[in-house]
Order: C-alpha cells, then structure tokens, then sequence
C-alpha cells in the first residue's frame, strides 16, 4: 500500500513595510521576478505563494505577506474588544478581530498578514538591521505572538555598514526569541540556507526530516552549479587556448587577423559569461557588457611544445622542447640556420615529416612567409582569474540584489611587469619534468604555470571550437574535466 504524501510546510513571510520579506523569496527561490522589490513602503499589497522542490515534489509553500503598518493601533482595539474579565488565549483574540469590520478597513493589511499566519505551520519574521529597534516593532512580535506558532527572526541586510546587530539579537532575546537566523538577502552567507532550515527544525521538531532533506538539497544544488560553472569556464579556456589564426606577415595583415582573433575572444568570453549567468538564474544585467583588454597576441608557432614534438613522435623533455631543440629547429625553418643547427635539423624535421599530415600545411605557410597568432599567455590568466571572480560574486549574491556586479579592479590585469612562465621571478616555483605541484597548495593563476591542459590545448588547434578544423573528441573532453578539476581544486 503507498504511503501518503507529506503535505508541504507552509511559511508565512511577515514583518514590517520595506524589511526585505519579498527580497528574502526570490533569494530561497532563486527567482530574481519574483513578486515587487522596491525603495518604497508597501509595495507588497496582497499574498503571493511560491514552492520550493525538491526532486519534483513540493515539500515548502512560502508565502509573502504585505507588510504590518499599524500594530499599535491594532494590539490596543484587539485588547479593546474583550469584555470584563474574559480571558481568551493568543488565538481566540486574533480569531476575533478578523472577524470584525475593521478587517475590511482600517486593519485590512494587518488582517491578511494575520490569516495567512494562522493558516501556516509557522512563520519567518524578517528583520531590516539597519533600523533601530522601535515600540512599533516590539508590539508586531507582541501581535505574530498571539497567533499561537513559531516564530523566526531573519535578520536581513547583516552586511551593511550601518546594521544594529547586536541591538536587535539583544531586543530578540528580551522578548523570548532566542532561535534567529542572520540572512542578508543581497550578499547570503553560502551556508546562509541551510543555516535558516537548521533554525525551523529547532522549532518545529515534527517537521525535521523534511527540512533536513531540503537542506541536504540545497547543498546538492550549490554543488551541481560550482561544477557545472568550472565546466563552462574550462570548455571556455581550452577553445580560447588551442584557436590559432594565420596571417601574412605584414604589419597590416598581422594587425587586422589581431584585431579578428581579439573579437572572437571576446565574444567567446562573453558567451562563458552569459551561461554562467544563466547556471545561476541571473541575466545579463546582473554583468552588464564589458570590453576585455587583449594585448600580446603570440605571433610564435606554437609548434614545439612538448606536446605537439610528442604527437609526431619526437620524445624529449620539457626542458629541452622549450630551450635548445625548439630555439634551433626554429632558426632553421626561418632561413637563419648556422652549420651546428643544420646537423640537427635532420632528424628534427624527419620526425616532423612524420606528422605532415597534420603538421604539413602549417610548416609550409611558416616557410611562405605567413605568421600564426595566438593568445598570449598573459590573456589566459586574465581568463581564468576574472570568470573564477565572477563566479565567486555570483555564488555569493541574492537574487534580492539590484546593483550590478563589478569585479575588483585587480582581477582585471596581471601584475605588471611579470612575464608568465620566467624562472627568474622569485614568484615562480620551479619545477622539473614530472613535477606536480603540491596539492595543499592553491596555484596562483597569475604568476605560477598555466594549468597544463590549457598548454596542452595550445599544441591542438583541433580542440578548439573557433577554428575552421574544430575535431572534438575524448582528448579534448578529458582536457575540459581535468581543467575543471584544477579551477576547483585552486578554489579550495
């Protein structure tokens, strides 16, 4: 026989004009359209309902609440309408009033804030801390109180310059409500959720276990998207890494394919950009447009790294592959050869005439006078540290939130004056062929080696979708996942 299904918890959002109880929706919603956020009082009116899912089923209805306005007034009529000594509990008291007249006048806010608490299980009292603690807000929880279910205090806008935190934990404690949550609605705390379920389930014992699993979903869900969004970033840095565009070697030639290879890398970027907005249910005017600064094309060959000298079926060392074997074989296939470099040319570009295939026509058009154009070094970095800052900024921003994001301005450059990949920095660590870097050690993507899938994908122009030659395959894929891996790891 099935068992029945648990109905969902339902919450009722509460708490003064203008605290944040719509912001705090659309931030456990993820849904930035949820309802009407603004500056000024009362812009909620009526109550609104949303769920939260989990594996299809709702276990949470939420529903926002306008705000309370006038809680004075209404503690001192509900107190106004007992008659001689009648003793009637929290609920018998709010039951009548809403079964007054002045539900469809003077209170008609109040009263639908009041029947929706008492048709829920229990409600969240959201707190905005940059105000001071006021009688008005002592006789709101004076009033929620009466309607005989828990109560949480969220205390929104933690982060602000001017909160009165501590004003208000101490005022929560004065009138009994020592269970609180710090929430801020714009920037939450990445354990933000899962803190505030944590909370009800002290309260409300007899719905633990399903708090509990909405919780353990929320953490599933951080997960999936941090992995999905070092995904995007990877698949992003291993097209931008292997595209190769080849141009006459004339300085207007050379300056228009820079130009070409500079915009295609931006609108590469961007697409990166606008996926990670959307893994995180944001639009493009939470990162509005940016141009980002390209200089340094390499208009080098990236030919001989190790990895290319490897698929023709040259074996050597890094250390040899980035000194005298390349620095030679290139000298020799630019006409300027001496007698020592001749005798190894031979069985260099023997090996490479194996591969002429797929090495042939690149050879041929470095002999005709035609130069090949990369991405400098220096771009990857600027990469990979400005989509890792966006990410951060958008793992820690509401969908309450309304500014833009703006990443700091040091995201935005690699350190002046550094050369990527030079061993006399005291910045660098050196390492020998084989060498891995400690794990316990988070790689500096400005200054210590590029991840070596992304210098691998410079030996493959195959692997990147900007080519004409695009071949994707499992050696691309693994080069996509491993990267991933190595941006997760560094983020550790």
């Amino acid at each position: 026989m099935a068992t029945e299904k648990q109905r969902p918890l339902q919450l009722a959002v509460v708490g003064h004009t203008n605290t944040g109880k719509t912001s705090l929706l659309r931030t456990l919603t993820r849904n930035p359209r949820f309802g009407q956020v603004a500056d000024s009082p009362g812009t909620t009116r009526h109550v609104e309902g949303t769920r939260l899912l989990v594996d299809g089923e709702p276990l949470i209805e939420l529903y926002d609440t306008p705000g309370l306005e006038d809680s004075m007034a209404l503690l001192d009529y509900i107190d106004q309408q007992l008659v001689g000594n009648e003793r009637l509990d929290g609920p018998e008291q709010i039951a009548r009033f809403l079964n007054s007249p002045e539900t469809q006048g003077r209170f008609e806010q109040e009263a639908r804030v009041l029947r929706k608490l008492l048709d829920c299980d229990a409600g969240l009292y959201v707190v905005d801390v940059r105000d001071p603690v006021l009688a008005k807000h002592k006789d709101e929880l004076h009033l929620l109180a009466r309607c005989g279910h828990p109560l949480l205090p969220v205390l929104n806008f933690t982060h602000h310059p001017q909160q009165r935190l501590a004003e208000w934990r101490e005022a929560m404690a004065r009138l009994g409500l020592h269970a609180i949550v710090e929430f801020d609605t714009v920037a939450p705390a990445l354990d933000g959720e899962t803190q505030l379920y944590e909370k009800l389930s002290l309260l409300m014992d007899e719905h633990a276990p399903l708090l509990k699993r909405v919780s353990q979903n929320v953490i599933e869900q951080q997960t999936r998207r941090r992995q999905d969004a070092y995904h995007l970033i990877a698949d992003m840095m291993i097209d931008i890494a292997a595209v190769r565009y080849s141009a006459e070697a004339r300085k207007e030639e050379l300056e228009r394919v820079a130009r070409e290879l500079r915009n295609i890398v931006r609108e590469r970027e961007q697409r990166c950009v606008d996926a990670l907005l959307k893994r995180y249910n944001f639009d493009r005017h939470t990162f509005p447009e940016h141009a980002l600064p390209l200089k340094g094309e390499r208009w080098a060959m990236d030919l001989f790294h190790p990895e290319a000298l490897k698929e023709v079926g040259i074996q050597v060392t890094k250390g040899m592959a980035a000194g005298a074997v390349a620095g030679a074989t290139i000298d020799a296939l630019t006409v300027g050869a001496s007698l020592g470099t001749g005798a190894l040319l031979g069985a260099t570009v023997g090996g490479l005439w194996q591969g002429a295939d797929k090495w042939g026509k690149r050879l041929m058009g470095r002999l005709k006078g035609y130069q090949e154009l990369t991405v400098d070094d220096a771009v990857l970095r600027l990469l990979i540290v400005r989509q890792l800052a966006l990410l951060n900024a958008l793992e820690r921003r509401g969908h309450a939130a309304r500014h833009p994001i703006t990443l700091p301005t040091d995201v935005l450059a690699t350190e002046p004056g550094h050369t990527p990949g030079s061993e006399s920095s005291n910045d660098v660590t050196a390492q020998t062929d084989g060498d891995a870097p400690p794990e316990t050690q988070a790689p500096d993507f400005r200054k210590d080696r590029l991840p070596e899938p992304v210098n691998a994908a410079r030996a493959h122009p195959p692997w990147s979708a900007l080519n004409e030659n695009y071949q994707p395959g499992p050696q691309r894929d693994r080069a996509v996942v491993e990267l991933a891996r190595l941006l997760s790891n560094a983020e550790q």
